[in-house]
């Protein structure tokens, strides 16, 4: 939990600052991909914001009402912001871009004067998206630390098993935003040189609409995976099979008849299982290798937190 708060912080302060130098750099040049930009920007300040609030009610006690505890609201809020914020920003993103490109931007100021000095107009967007990759860059790296610590401590063999597979969605958002970010400040900056270089403002437009389209591709696969959590997924089968062989292993284990296993909230497994005791068990017995079970199955994965056997005899 620490890791990914830290993960948010940073990215917290990183697109902070950044929606403000790239609000600041439309205002003076009117470039339709900064302003696609400043929405990506201000919805991924929104997206950290949400995931705080998100991590800080999964922290909140277990209570009648909440057996498990509060660790789905980080899905919730991770689907409230693909929903909410990346997909509003990338759906207005895409129409201011559609109307520059058909039916004209605003014309862009040739230079600017500050202190005295004249500049073209178009260094400031320029400098302001060389800060935003450095930012970004920062931010991602922060992200991709605590993805790589979780890709190496549960054996995946690389990002596109973790994302198939990673419970934590605050670190999976966060990681997911940063570099999402950072190939949108990329687009942006292409689309202004190509506009300098040809004195074509399309290039700037269609630079907007390509963010947009990003921002909107972005939501939808944010809000599947978050679904799947959201509707109770279980481990991963050759986990949920070294969890089984745990219990089957156990000294006086005759069978496992069923063996279930969900997410209850990001790196939280509720596990349940009926199983068959050797018939020759005392019924004191029965709570000491319960408790036994319980044991094997931490030491397997230590994301399991609740475990229910059933036994039967």
């Amino acid at each position: 939990m620490a890791g990914s708060k830290g993960v948010v912080l940073a990215a917290l302060f990183a697109n902070g600052a950044i929606a403000i130098l790239k609000f600041g750099g439309f205002l003076l040049t009117g470039s339709p991909s900064m302003l696609s930009e400043t929405y990506h920007s201000i919805s991924d300040t929104g997206n950290q914001v949400f995931l705080l609030v998100g991590i800080r009610y999964s922290e909140k006690e277990r209570s009648r009402e909440h057996p498990f505890g509060y660790g789905k609201a980080q899905f919730f809020y991770s689907f409230l912001v693909a929903v909410l914020l990346f997909g509003i920003a990338g759906w207005e993103s895409v129409k201011h871009g559609y109307d520059a490109v058909f039916h004209g931007g605003h014309a862009l100021p040739g230079t600017l004067s500050f202190a005295g000095a004249t500049f073209p107009s178009w260094y400031v967007n320029i400098v302001v998206l060389l800060g935003a990759i450095g930012f970004e860059s920062y931010a991602l790296a922060k992200a991709n630390a605590e993805v790589r610590r979780q890709i190496d401590k549960y054996g995946w063999s690389g990002l596109r098993e973790a994302f198939r597979k990673m419970s934590d969605v605050t670190t999976l958002t966060a990681f997911t935003e940063d570099a999402i970010a950072l190939l949108g400040a990329g687009i942006a900056l292409v689309g202004i040189l190509l506009s300098k270089a040809t004195g074509n403002e399309v290039y700037d437009a269609i630079a907007a609409v390509l963010i947009g389209l990003l921002l909107m591709g972005f939501a939808l696969a944010l809000a599947w995976e978050n679904k799947r959590l959201l509707l109770g997924e279980s481990l991963a089968s050759d986990v949920e099979g070294d969890l089984r062989d745990a219990v089957r292993e156990t000294p006086r284990v005759v069978h496992v008849e069923t063996f279930r296993t969900v997410f209850v909230g990001p790196e939280n497994v509720l596990v349940t299982a009926d199983v068959s005791f050797d018939p020759e068990v005392e019924t004191a017995e029965i709570d000491e290798l319960i408790g036994e079970i319980e044991t094997r199955l931490r030491d397997v994965d230590d994301r399991v937190t609740d475990v229910f056997i059933e036994p039967e005899v």
